[in-house]
Parts: C-alpha cells; structure tokens; sequence
C-alpha cells in the first residue's frame, strides 16, 4: 500500500512509480512487471485506475503489452521517461520555481550556491 498525495491523480502516481521503478533499475528494460491486477491489490486501488496508468505508460513509450503474457518494460525506456520528465519539469515546475523566487527575492547567486551545497552533500 502506498500513500497517495491528494493533489494529484492516483493513476498518475501510478505511472509516476512504475517510472521510479525503472529510472532505479528495479524494472528493467525487457523484463515482465507486474500485472494491472497484481500492482492494484499491492497499492490498493481499482485495477482499473492500474489500467489508465498502464495505458498512458505504453502510449509514451514506456512499457509494451505482449497478449496474454503481461506488460514489459520497453527497450529506451528509461531514456523516454527522462524525455517527458524534463520536459515537464522545465515547462511546469520551472517556471513556477523561478516566480517563486522572484517573490522571495532569491537571487540566481544564492540559487547556485545553495545548489552546490546540496550536490556537495550528496
């Protein structure tokens, strides 16, 4: 079971996990992952809702249905996911991120110097 953020679809949090698994190596390119009825009672939620998020996964790409075998995570799949989340990170979040600091009057000097602490602690 996992915990769902309000703010934003459940069926989108599924495709959003099943990108985590494969962006981690969990799932990898080639490999069976689970079924839409499996990944439904692990989550818990309508099998359904699994369904729309494996729709949208296989329409960007990312996993494909062999009939009566299962899905599979498709070969460049991990470079399509990296594709569709920058892309909406710098048409979405970005945007939002720099207005942001224009209202708290974060300069792109104190940006960058926050952002090199951040990496040198990784």
């Amino acid at each position: 079971m996992i915990e769902f953020n309000e703010e934003k679809p459940i069926w989108r949090q599924i495709y959003d996990l099943v990108c985590t698994r494969i962006l981690s190596g969990e799932w990898s390119e080639q490999s069976r992952i689970v079924s839409v009825r499996e990944l439904a009672a692990d989550v818990g939620v309508n099998p359904n809702t699994v369904m729309r998020s494996y729709e949208k996964l296989e329409g960007d790409r990312i996993i494909y249905n062999r009939r009566g075998i299962g899905f599979f995570v498709s070969e460049g799949a991990r470079g399509h996911i990296l594709e569709i989340e920058r892309t909406e990170f710098l048409t979405g979040e970005l945007p939002a991120m720099v207005e942001r600091m224009r209202l708290l009057g974060i300069t792109l000097e104190e940006f960058e110097h926050r952002w090199n602490q951040l990496q040198n602690d990784r």
